[in-house]
């Protein structure tokens, strides 16, 4: 396998005012706005991330999240002005006052406000431009000489956070139960708008563009063949990427295949009946949040950007609802929190918010594909694909799994399902 370019070290700098009166307060590569500790005040300026520009060159990129934005924070958490108590005893009408008053107590008092950053710190960071636009990603070579070189990518709303726990057993399969020939050189890019990517300032950066943009990063990687996974919005930037037979780009692996609208022949079987209802029953009670944010992005944004809970609240019920039930253990209190504080710090809610109105009704549909597919189906997902219709759809459909646990955000419930998944997947195609 092609190896990675040896990328050498190298600082951001920021020639904005801005950065210049950050450098000098010693915030480090990346500063935080100051925050007003005074709740009132607080409404007024946000802690929001500032990251200095980047050229097509790959910079070194590290968080430093000045003790300020933290005080501002937890300043918010505590002045919340809460809603009544819901008149269901489910999460029917979205999460429950209790479960809310609960995890936001938690991450006032109890959580480790420095937790996000020592993780991410702990993973080498950088950042460059691609077609005009500063790209955040997370990129570690492995040490094995003939590693598959994969780029995995998140969707909403997760993040980078969700790939953390599988970096380690990809790219050092020796040290997690794996064999050399397992090995993998792993790059986890942000998508534009989330994170520490920039925030598109014009119209156009839908899921063909980023498809676009991932192949070009992984050239600039040095990466001259290269395979590629997603789910949610990664599995519709992967399939782009195949749609379009990006440079480099082998095979694919999606957890979350786009197979809507399903292609039906004749009189559905009663095991597509089963699939077609399930996702009906998404289509009428849990797809809302996508209607809002593919039609009125700007204006779910205000609330995401101005109150920490709002932001919270819309994070945690899609990976509360959307995980397996079923897993063991699941999520941790500390891990979605990990995933809130990214898209709060950054204050990414309008502009991570903004690719579905890019790309919802348009590009987010099933794509005929004929590179090598492989797919595996976690049970706690949000409809449940069917083989036979994967197969109408992907000529090479070379491996389709149902797995025993996990939900839609893969990785993070379940890495070791994940690992494994991509493991055996991809040996095929080494």
């Amino acid at each position: 396998m092609t190896r990675p370019l040896s990328i050498p070290p190298g600082s951001l700098e920021s020639t904005s005012r801005r950065g210049v009166l950050l450098a000098a307060a010693g915030l480090g590569a990346v500063g935080l706005g100051t925050a007003l500790t005074d709740p009132r005040a607080a409404e007024a300026k946000t802690a929001a991330i500032t990251v200095p520009p980047v050229s097509e060159a790959v910079a070194k990129f590290r968080l430093a999240v000045p003790a300020a934005a933290l005080d501002d924070l937890r300043a918010r958490l505590a002045a919340t002005r809460w809603p009544e108590k819901e008149t269901v005893n489910d999460w029917s009408e979205g999460v429950p006052l209790a479960k809310m008053k609960a995890l936001t107590e938690y991450w006032r008092s109890g959580y480790d406000m420095r937790r996000l950053e020592r993780r991410l710190n702990a993973v080498p960071q950088y950042r460059t431009k691609i077609d005009g636009l500063g790209i955040h990603f997370l990129h570690v070579p492995s040490k094995h000489p003939n590693a598959l070189p994969i780029i995995l990518t998140h969707g909403w709303p997760g993040s980078v956070v969700e790939f953390l726990k599988v970096i380690g057993p990809l790219t050092d399969p020796t040290a997690h139960g794996g064999k050399t020939d397992d090995a993998f050189h792993v790059v986890v890019p942000s998508l534009p708008g989330y994170g520490f990517s920039d925030k598109p300032a014009e119209r156009g950066w839908g899921l063909p563009r980023i498809a676009k943009a991932w192949a070009v990063l992984m050239k600039r990687l040095g990466y001259a063949s290269y395979v590629a996974q997603g789910g949610d919005w990664g599995a519709g930037v992967t399939t782009w990427m195949a749609k379009q037979h990006v440079e480099g780009l082998k095979a694919v692996h999606l957890n979350l295949p786009i197979l809507f609208p399903p292609p039906i022949e004749g009189e559905p079987s009663p095991e597509e009946k089963a699939a077609l209802a399930k996702l009906a029953v998404y289509g009428d009670n849990g797809s809302a949040y996508a209607r809002l944010q593919s039609t009125r992005p700007q204006t779910i944004g205000y609330s995401l950007s101005d109150s920490p809970v709002g932001q919270a609240a819309w994070i945690y019920e899609k990976l509360a609802q959307w995980s397996d039930p079923n897993d063991t253990p699941g999520l941790t209190r500390d891990e979605i929190l990990d995933n809130i504080m990214l898209y709060w710090l950054s204050n990414t809610g309008a502009s991570s918010a903004r690719l579905y109105f890019e790309s919802f009704a348009t590009d987010f549909s099933r794509q005929q594909l004929d590179i090598p597919v492989g797919v595996s189906v976690f049970p706690g997902e949000l409809y449940r694909p069917l083989k036979i219709w994967g197969e109408r759809t992907y000529s090479k459909l070379l491996y389709w799994n149902e797995v025993a646990r996990g939900g839609h955000f893969a990785a993070f419930e379940q890495p070791e399902i994940f690992v494994g998944e991509l493991r055996k997947y991809f040996a095929q195609l080494r």
